[in-house]
């Protein structure tokens, strides 16, 4: 029996509320649960310098978590003067996921910077932001479409969205909350597009090692989620 009594294949309700900011060419706060987070997605009129002259635009995320989002409060790592290797490593995944599903060059010379902010966390909190991330991205786009920027079926080539699976009390399961996650067998996440394609896993065993068998299992509540969450952004921009 999961804690919160769900069913070994039911997602947290999950919600998208758009256009939160005043300011961002795109926004969404995004809920998978208990777990919240405000997304943002702001246009810059160049390129990383690397890309300077070479016709492409470029998608790049940040990711924190505020103070209170959980049940201690943490140190800002701008006081710390440095992030930590986990958000690093998590603003990378977000970045890969949206660039998976954009055409830099239909972008033209021009970045677009997701930020992640979890305002609560409850587990999930980077299967969230990229699935949110997808709803913000989409709506700085429809923004520069309207001023005849670019064309959004050119730049956005698919969907993009993400959620967690694991093995918990011998099950497989989808979206793990933080207490499932805190005590999982196996801790998984998978990224993949609205198509079907596979932009990463992420799978670790926390004890036994998991079977084929058993990946095999987290990978059906993966697709069956992630189409679940695909149909609920179409939805939300709809």
């Amino acid at each position: 029996m999961r804690p919160s009594g769900r069913k070994t294949d039911q997602m947290r309700k999950v919600s998208f509320e758009r256009n939160v900011s005043k300011h961002a060419e795109g926004s969404c706060l995004v809920k998978f649960g208990d777990t919240h987070v405000l997304v943002t997605a702001s246009l810059e009129d160049k390129t990383p310098p690397w890309l300077r002259n070479s016709g492409k635009g470029w998608v790049t995320a940040e990711y924190g978590m505020l103070p209170r989002a959980t049940g201690d409060r943490m140190k800002r790592e701008a006081a710390a003067g440095k992030q930590g290797g986990r958000t690093q490593e998590i603003q990378r995944l977000i970045g890969r996921s949206l660039r998976a599903i954009v055409d830099l060059e239909a972008l033209g010379e021009r970045q677009i910077t997701v930020d992640c902010d979890v305002i609560q966390a409850d587990g999930g909190t980077r299967t969230a932001s990229i699935t949110g991330a997808w709803i913000a991205l989409h709506d700085c786009l429809k923004w520069m479409e309207a001023r005849n920027m670019i064309k959004v079926e050119k730049v956005l080539k698919d969907h993009v969205a993400a959620i967690s699976c694991g093995i918990f009390a011998a099950q497989s399961v989808i979206d793990l909350d933080y207490l499932e996650d805190s005590a999982a067998e196996t801790d998984a996440n998978f990224v993949m597009t609205g198509s079907g394609g596979i932009v990463e896993i992420q799978g670790t065993a926390e004890g036994k090692p998991f079977t084929e068998e058993e990946f095999s299992s987290l990978m059906a509540l993966a697709r069956a989620g992630i189409t679940d969450l695909v149909a609920l952004q179409k939805q939300a921009i709809a």
